[in-house]
């Protein structure tokens, strides 16, 4: 039998992203060929990740992290709740947002960058083949000033950082770093239950304010309204919509006699600065991804040929 050295385990965990212990069984089970070793990995841990890749993955968590002067927010997927309180994963989701932090929000760069001694698509495999669920990194959004504060706030948090919608804003400022923290994770509180679209009108998506500005002036048109006072009542009406979608100037939500701007007009005293929003990102878990309706009682009659 083969000596099976502590490098030889190293230098196949490296190049394969499998487990310590796996390494040493792989290596072990093909007397000390590398080769071999990797095939063996391939078929035992690989192959049942990659049999697991093709499941819905929309459940997972949130993970956030703030250093200083910058932010990220990240979404990594896995396919069933239950797993968003394992250890293993939960460490996993905030080992990928310090690397984003510093590599930055390309999603396909974060999974190349090294995380100790393997690359963060490697410890995804791993843990995949650990917890055996399929799982996957799916967005990062990052946010810095030169001057002021990132603010954060994690809903639903499962623990420190990590929960079911996570939220950074940033505050451009030249007043107190704490007072401009507080604000930022009450603001943080606010995007999280309203949902904005953009800081105010000018960062909204021209396609966005188009279709709008459309459905408005077909409803009026159908009402039989001449065109000059269509063109006024729907400048009319955009000014609301931007109130419902616009960062500053929606209803402030633990107050909704004040808008946000108002807030940060208030805040400024006591912060002993201008105070300005230069960007907020949400992340909701699973937003946006179709999840697979099953039949339970159709799955069973198909498994035992009856379907």
């Amino acid at each position: 039998m083969a000596n099976i050295s502590a490098q030889m385990v190293k230098e196949l965990r490296e190049s394969t992203g499998a487990g310590m212990m796996d390494c040493k069984s792989a290596l072990t089970e093909t007397n000390g060929d590398m080769t071999a070793a990797q095939d063996w990995l391939r078929k035992k841990g690989l192959s049942k990740a990659a049999k697991k890749a093709g499941r819905v993955a929309a459940e997972g968590l949130i993970g956030v992290l703030v250093q200083g002067t910058k932010g990220v927010v990240v979404e990594v997927n896995s396919e069933t709740d239950f797993v968003a309180r394992n250890d293993l994963f939960q460490g996993l989701v905030k080992m990928i947002a310090n690397v984003a932090l510093s590599v930055g929000n390309d999603v396909e760069k974060i999974n190349a960058a090294k995380a100790g001694s393997i690359t963060v698509a490697e410890s995804i495999s791993d843990t995949i083949a650990k917890i055996g669920e399929n799982m996957s990194l799916r967005r990062a959004a990052i946010l810095s000033v030169g001057r002021g504060a990132i603010g954060s706030y994690v809903h639903n948090a499962v623990t420190d950082g990590l929960g079911k919608i996570g939220v950074i804003v940033a505050l451009e400022s030249t007043g107190k770093t704490d007072e401009l923290s507080e604000l930022g994770r009450l603001i943080a509180q606010h995007v999280a239950a309203s949902n904005p679209l953009a800081v105010d009108p000018s960062g909204l998506d021209p396609a966005v304010v188009e279709r709008e500005r459309n459905v408005l002036a077909d409803k009026f048109k159908q009402q039989g309204k001449p065109a000059n006072v269509i063109e006024k009542i729907v400048e009319s009406g955009l000014k609301t919509f931007y109130k419902e979608v616009c960062l500053l100037e929606q209803s402030y939500v633990r107050d909704d006699k004040k808008t946000v701007s108002q807030l940060l007009k208030e805040a400024e005293g006591k912060a002993g600065g201008p105070i300005k929003v230069t960007g907020f990102a949400r992340f909701a878990l699973g937003e946006g991804i179709e999840k697979q309706e099953t039949d339970f009682a159709a799955e069973v009659a198909a498994a035992a040929g009856q379907s």
